[in-house]
């Protein structure tokens, strides 16, 4: 869970979001709404969101003993110094879970000569730098405090940073979450995220899965995507019974339960991925499979294009689900992106991805247009990250999508030929080098198209000078 302050969200997506100022309203409606609750005293109360209100205390020069002695109160009030009412936010959190919480202070260095983050671009706080200077460099005595205070108690408090208090620099945290600068930048909002798909092409083996995922990551994929269905209620009786020959038996049933990986394939694969520095998600094909998910807190999830008559479950996921939702629209039309807008309105981001059912797709019927539209979506609904996912041979269809404006783009991945399994015509062979060529691909289409603001480039000069 993220709890920034004021307008930390224009830096980096958050779930809750503090403040009480009137200066920082503008400053989120600008750039966009990124939290999915707002703790306000003001009467800020945007369409669409969730917002609580709360008192405001301001701090005064007689009154700091009582500002501690209310941080260590039941009594929730917005503190003037913010990061005091995040931190009973997190002891909130504890609580709710009954377990200690560690939390990480992340950007709080006190120092106002530091400047902005390189992400604010535009700075609404009033104020002028002496103002600033007092404001900001007075909380350190509060923080120092603070962490006397909670000393046994239920939360552990981790400063990130290069003060003598600090626990963890910033380079410390990136270790620790697997986070290098080059993998931050490429992952930024409006990075392209390449998706290697497994499928179930890592046949229930824990080696064969381990393999595709390090050769995926090697390539430079941004996630890696697994499936999980509940065979039992996925499948009919007569399907499950119907013959299919296999190493795991001879029905059908057998194959498709010898695929499935178990809870603890997944835990594997979770401490695998965080150790590689790779994000990892899954298709969820029904609801025993969405609530067997949850126990990895997982920040997305997708729904297939197979299940996309399955309205009932869809609507589950839609109404319980708050992370992001990744959703391939093949075998659909404008009623069902009209649903998919008017139903996941609560989930963090909508990733909706152009997709062809066939495979291969038809260059005839790969329809890249449609990122387009998606795009347009996105436009007057930021939550919409639109996307491609390719069933079709080779990169240029997916190449076409990043410039249509796709921030996702999807493709099926394999390790060799085999012979019992399924048929993945379009699935990448891992172990030779297309993969890492298709990635490469995509990442040259994404600096060409670069950035859609004019600009007179480094490279530029004019060869014919007006003289002065």
């Amino acid at each position: 869970m993220v709890v920034g302050v004021n307008d930390a969200e224009r830096i980096v997506p958050v779930d809750i979001t503090l403040f009480h100022a009137e200066w920082v309203k503008p400053a989120l409606t600008a750039n966009g709404l990124r939290s999915r609750l707002y703790l306000t005293s003001t009467d800020f109360a945007p369409e669409g969101r969730e917002t609580l209100r709360a008192p405001f205390v301001p701090l005064q020069n007689d009154n700091n003993d009582m500002l501690m002695q209310r941080f260590l109160s039941e009594s929730f009030v917005l503190e003037e110094v913010l990061f005091l009412s995040a931190l009973n936010v997190a002891r909130q959190v504890a609580r709710t879970r009954g377990r200690r919480q560690t939390v990480y202070m992340v950007g709080f260095d006190f120092r106002p000569d530091a400047g902005a983050s390189e992400a604010i671009n535009h700075d609404y706080a009033p104020g002028n730098s002496a103002d600033r200077f007092f404001r900001i460099s007075m909380q350190e005595f509060f923080f120092l405090n603070c962490l006397y205070m909670l000393k046994d108690s239920d939360l552990d408090v981790v400063h990130v940073g290069d003060r003598s208090f600090s626990q963890l620099s910033a380079e410390d945290l990136n270790r620790r979450f697997h986070v290098s600068r080059d993998r931050t930048s490429r992952r930024s909002a409006d990075g392209v995220q390449v998706t290697a798909e497994l499928t179930t092409n890592h046949f229930g083996d824990r080696d064969r899965l381990e393999r595709m995922i390090r050769a995926a990551r090697a390539a430079g994929a941004d996630h890696v995507k697994l499936q999980k269905r509940d065979i039992e209620s996925f499948y009919t009786p007569d399907q499950l019974a119907s013959p299919y020959v296999s190493p795991f038996g001879k029905t059908f049933g057998d194959y498709r339960r010898g695929l499935e990986l178990d809870r603890d394939d997944f835990a594997f694969v979770d401490g695998l991925c965080r150790d590689l520095g790779i994000g990892w998600f899954a298709s969820v094909l029904d609801r025993p499979s969405f609530e067997f998910m949850l126990q990895f807190d997982p920040a997305m999830v997708k729904l297939p294009s197979t299940i996309s008559e399955h309205r009932e479950y869809l609507g589950y996921v839609a109404s319980n689900y708050r992370g992001s939702v990744v959703l391939s629209t093949g075998m659909t039309g404008l009623e069902y992106e009209k649903w998919l807008l008017g139903s996941f309105v609560h989930c963090r981001n909508l990733y909706l991805l152009q997709c062809n059912s066939a495979y291969p797709t038809p260059n005839s019927d790969c329809n890249v247009a449609v990122v387009r539209h998606y795009h347009e979506l996105s436009q007057a609904n930021p939550r919409i990250v639109p996307g491609y996912s390719s069933h079709d041979f080779g990169w240029l269809a997916s190449s076409l999508a990043i410039a249509a404006g796709g921030r996702m783009i999807e493709k099926h991945v394999k390790l060799g030929n085999t012979d019992w399994a399924h048929f993945d015509a379009v699935a990448v062979d891992l172990t030779t080098p297309e993969f890492r060529d298709y990635v490469t691909k995509l990442r040259e289409t994404e600096e060409i198209v670069g950035s859609a603001v004019k600009k007179v480039n480094a490279s530029e000069h004019h060869k014919y000078r007006i003289a002065a």
